[in-house]
C-alpha cells in the first residue's frame, strides 16, 4: 500500500483543521442565533401575555369583556405573526385575533408561562398560556399568545444549507491552499533530494544555500552540506590514497621486472639467477610489508582492532626499544636518553610497534651526533610519552597531515626508502586511538616531538 506524501498528508491536516474549526463556530453561531431568536420571542410573549393579565384584571365581570376588545386588538393586532386567543373558565372563545387556531391540547391547559412550540404540516408555531384572574370569578381565564416562526425556521434552514456548502467550498479551497503552502515549504527538502540524487564524485564540492531555506529547516540543510564536506574529504583522501598506493607499488614492481627481464636477456651463472632472486626477494619483502601495513589500517578503519586488557610499564617497553636502535644510533653517533615512568593498560605488542615507528622517524631525521630524547610522565587520568628529536622544523601546515596515509612533508623524499612506505606515523595513530588515546606532534627551534596521550592503567577502558 502506498503511503501519502507529506506534502499530501500536510494539505488533508490543513483542511481538516480549518473543516473543523469552521463547523466549531458555524455551529456555535447557528445555536446562538436561533437562542437570541426564542429569547427575543419569549421576551416579546412575555410582555403581551402581561399586559393582556392586567387589562383583563380590570374587568369586574364577564360582561363587561365586550367593552375591552378594542384595547385587546390595539394590543394584540399589532404583531401580523402575532395570534392571541382567550378562553372563559369553562373553554368557551372568548376572543381570538386574528383567527382562531387549532392549539393542541396540552398546550391549552398550561399553567405556567414557559415557551411551547409546535409544527403543523410546514408551519412552526411558538406560544405561551397563561391564566388572568378576573374580579369575580372564581376560575380564571385562559391566555394563548402564538408566534408563526416559520419564517424564522425557514431563514435558519436556508442558513444551514449554505453553511454546509459554504463548509464544502472553504474546505477544498483550504486543502489547495494547504497544498500550495507545503509544496512551498517543502521546497527545500525537495532542494536537498535533487543534490541527493545528482551527486557523484565530481560534485562533492556542491552546497545548498542557507538564505533561502526556512529557519526550521536550515540545520537539515547545515548537515547535509557538513556530510557533502565530509564525502568530499573522505573521497579525495581516497583518491589520494589510491594513487600513492600505486606510486609506492610501482617502483618495486619495476624493480622486479628490469631485474627479470635482465637476467633473462641472456644466458648466465647460476650465482647470476641467485643474486637476482635475492634481490626480487627484498622486493617482494616490502610489497608484503606495505601490504600487511595496508591491511591492518583497513582494520582500524572498521574498528576491527582490539588490543589487550593488560598493564604495561612503559619505561620497559621504551627502555628495550632503546637497546634495539642504538646500534643504529651509535653508527651515528646520535645519543638516546629516556627520563620519567608510568603505567598503561594495553596491548605490548601494539604499544611496542608505535613507539618503535615513532623512534625510527626520528633516527632518520635526527642529524649525527644529536640526541634523541623520550620522556614519560604521568598522573591520575593519563600518561604521556613523548619522543623528540632535533632537525629541520616542520611547517605548520604540514603537522596535522603527518599522519596522513603515505603523506610526507618533504616531497623531495616522496620515493622514501626501501623501508619506509610512508604508512608508519598512520599506523602508529590508529594504534594509539585504538586504546582510546590521542596523538600529535609540535615542531619549532629545530626541535620535533610527538605526543602519545594514553588513559593510565588505574582506569578502565570502555
Amino acid at each position: 500500500m502506498n503511503r501519502l506524501s507529506l506534502t499530501t498528508r500536510m494539505s488533508l491536516m490543513f483542511m481538516l483543521a480549518v473543516t473543523a474549526v469552521l463547523t466549531v463556530a458555524g455551529l456555535s453561531f447557528n445555536h446562538l442565533s436561533q437562542h437570541h431568536f426564542t429569547m427575543l420571542d419569549q421576551q416579546a410573549l412575555t410582555e403581551k401575555l402581561q399586559s393582556t393579565q392586567r387589562i383583563l384584571g380590570d374587568l369586574t365581570s364577564v360582561d363587561q369583556f365586550n367593552e375591552i376588545k378594542p384595547e385587546l386588538q390595539a394590543l394584540l393586532g399589532a404583531h401580523r405573526d402575532l395570534t392571541a386567543i382567550i378562553l372563559d373558565s369553562e373553554g368557551t372563545l372568548l376572543f381570538a385575533d386574528p383567527r382562531p387556531i387549532n392549539v393542541p391540547q396540552q398546550f391549552r391547559t398550561t399553567s405556567n408561562s414557559n415557551v411551547w412550540e409546535w409544527q403543523e404540516q410546514e408551519q412552526m408555531f411558538r406560544g405561551m398560556t397563561a391564566e388572568a384572574m378576573i374580579t369575580g370569578q372564581e376560575k380564571p381565564f385562559t391566555v394563548i399568545l402564538i408566534y408563526d416562526v416559520t419564517q424564522h425556521m425557514s431563514f435558519f434552514a436556508t442558513l444551514q444549507r449554505w453553511f454546509w456548502i459554504g463548509l464544502v467550498i472553504s474546505a477544498l479551497v483550504s486543502a489547495g491552499l494547504g497544498w500550495m503552502v507545503a509544496s512551498s515549504g517543502m521546497r527545500p527538502i525537495r532542494q536537498v533530494t535533487r543534490v541527493a540524487a545528482s551527486m557523484s564524485a565530481k560534485s562533492l564540492k556542491e552546497r545548498i544555500p542557507l538564505a533561502p531555506v526556512p529557519k526550521e529547516l536550515q540545520q537539515l540543510v547545515s548537515s547535509f552540506n557538513a556530510m557533502l564536506s565530509r564525502l568530499d574529504d573522505a573521497f579525495v583522501r581516497l583518491s589520494n590514497f589510491s594513487a600513492d598506493i600505486a606510486h609506492e607499488l610501482r617502483t618495486p614492481v619495476s624493480n622486479l621486472m628490469t631485474h627479470t627481464e635482465v637476467v633473462l636477456s641472456r644466458k648466465r651463472d647460476i650465482e647470476d639467477y641467485e643474486d637476482n632472486l635475492y634481490s626480487n626477494l627484498d622486493d617482494l619483502k616490502r610489497m608484503s610489508r606495505m601490504i600487511d601495513d595496508m591491511l591492518f589500517l583497513a582494520k582500524s578503519d572498521n574498528g576491527l582492532i582490539k588490543p589487550k586488557n593488560k598493564e604495561i610499564e612503559l619505561q620497559d617497553v621504551v627502555g628495550k626499544l632503546l637497546e634495539y636502535y642504538r646500534l643504529l644510533a651509535d653508527e651515528r653517533s646520535i645519543e638516546l636518553s629516556l627520563s620519567g615512568a608510568g603505567s598503561v593498560r594495553g596491548d605490548v605488542l601494539m604499544l611496542h610497534r608505535a613507539i618503535s615507528n615513532l623512534l625510527s622517524n626520528a633516527l632518520r631525521y635526527t642529524p649525527e651526533g644529536q640526541t634523541i630524547s623520550v620522556n614519560i610522565r604521568q598522573d591520575l587520568k593519563k600518561a604521556i610519552v613523548t619522543v623528540e628529536n632535533p632537525g629541520e622544523t616542520i611547517a605548520p601546515e604540514h603537522l596535522e597531515k603527518l599522519f596522513d596515509r603515505f603523506y610526507r612533508a618533504d616531497p623531495a623524499r616522496r620515493e622514501g626508502s626501501p623501508s619506509n612506505a610512508g604508512l608508519g606515523l598512520a599506523i602508529t595513530r590508529s594504534i594509539i586511538e585504538a586504546h582510546e588515546g590521542r596523538i600529535w606532534c609540535t615542531s619549532s627551534n629545530g626541535k620535533t616531538a610527538f605526543h602519545m596521550e594514553l588513559p593510565s592503567a588505574g582506569l578502565e577502558h570502555a
